[in-house]
């Protein structure tokens, strides 16, 4: 595989984990990065080995040496700065969500559908062997049939300047943190339940103005069985966990996305449980691998645009559900 030339847009703390580290492990290239402040732009380049440090967002999207455009900036700059891109014609791997709102995100998506240009909307715990495995599980029946989907997404409060707490940034516990359990549980509805989930309940504890610390939510899917995502931003320690329930048994991946480590896979029905290690290479790195192949080689994705509307319009009902509103 050829080496892609990626350019970053800001400074954020995801990077390191999100795009430097499987850049670096699968020989990619860094090579341009811009943030508000320069000299952030420069501390970053200078530990990360980025060649580059350009004055403006707008000099990363336009550059020609760059082939690739990261987005990790605010959630209420991921459309704006997915539109730039595209009308660059630059391909992106965008954080998530995919937007502020499904308004906007159909935006996005027109115009990348428009102009050719794919986007990757960074659900990377869908990419990693936990993951599909735990559908292979449900899909060979070992567990009976598909009667419950758990998703729990909590993580201890970010600072009080993090721009995961204002509302003019598109933040919220259910934006930074349900978008991935919804995710899920559409990913589910479509592989092992019949289809999409329907809404049945949604609600959240406000902090501040309209942004929440904690945001959950109940689903029921077109087969039957039932669904629910558990978020907060204040709780005492990490906890991203996946759990399916069947007729004869569950199966459980204590760390689906893989943020601290924990490779297990456990099985379990009435002959006892099955442990199974699958690994602790990163998230965010088969997540870039596959994307390189897509850019490269044409490689199928499991996901395209119209999920990433169909994604940010659940959220946005969600919002609405909990009184909240739309970002």
């Amino acid at each position: 595989m050829e080496r892609l030339r990626i350019g970053i847009l800001g400074a954020s703390r995801i990077a390191e984990a999100a795009i430097v580290k499987p850049a670096h492990e699968l020989g990619h290239r860094l090579v341009a990065v811009a943030a508000r402040d320069r000299s952030r732009a420069e501390s970053f380049a200078k530990k990360y080995g980025v060649e580059r440090v350009l004055d403006t967002y707008d000099a990363v999207v336009e550059d020609p040496e760059v082939d690739v455009v990261y987005n990790p900036l605010a959630n209420a700059f991921h459309a704006r700065w997915n539109l730039a891109a595209v009308h660059a014609g630059k391909p992106v791997l965008t954080e998530k969500p995919f937007a502020r709102n499904a308004v906007e995100a159909e935006d996005v998506r027109n115009a990348a559908l428009e102009l050719g240009v794919p986007i990757l909307e960074g659900f990377h715990y869908l990419f990693h062997p936990i993951t599909l495995r735990m559908f292979d599980v449900v899909a060979c029946g070992t567990i009976g049939e598909l009667r419950r989907v758990e998703v729990v997404m909590r993580m201890p409060s970010p600072g009080d300047d993090d721009p995961r707490w204002r509302y003019d940034l598109a933040g919220g516990s259910g934006m930074d943190l349900g978008c991935y359990g919804i995710h899920v549980l559409r990913q589910v509805g479509k592989r092992l339940a019949g289809g999409d989930p329907k809404l049945i309940e949604a609600k959240a504890v406000e902090r501040l103005d309209r942004v929440d610390e904690s945001f959950d939510l109940q689903v029921e899917f077109p087969s039957g069985a039932t669904g629910s995502v558990e978020t907060s931003m204040v709780a005492d320690k990490y906890d991203m966990s996946f759990r399916l329930i069947g007729t004869r048994g569950e199966v459980f991946a204590p760390d689906y996305a893989l943020q601290y480590g924990d490779d297990r896979v456990v099985t379990t029905t009435e002959h006892g449980s099955t442990v199974e290690h699958l690994g602790t290479r990163s998230t965010y790195t088969y997540q870039l691998d596959a994307f390189a192949q897509h850019l490269q080689n044409g490689a199928a994705m499991p996901f395209g645009l119209d999920d990433a509307v169909a994604n940010m319009a659940f959220i946005d009902a969600a919002y609405v559900a909990t009184g909240l509103g739309t970002r």
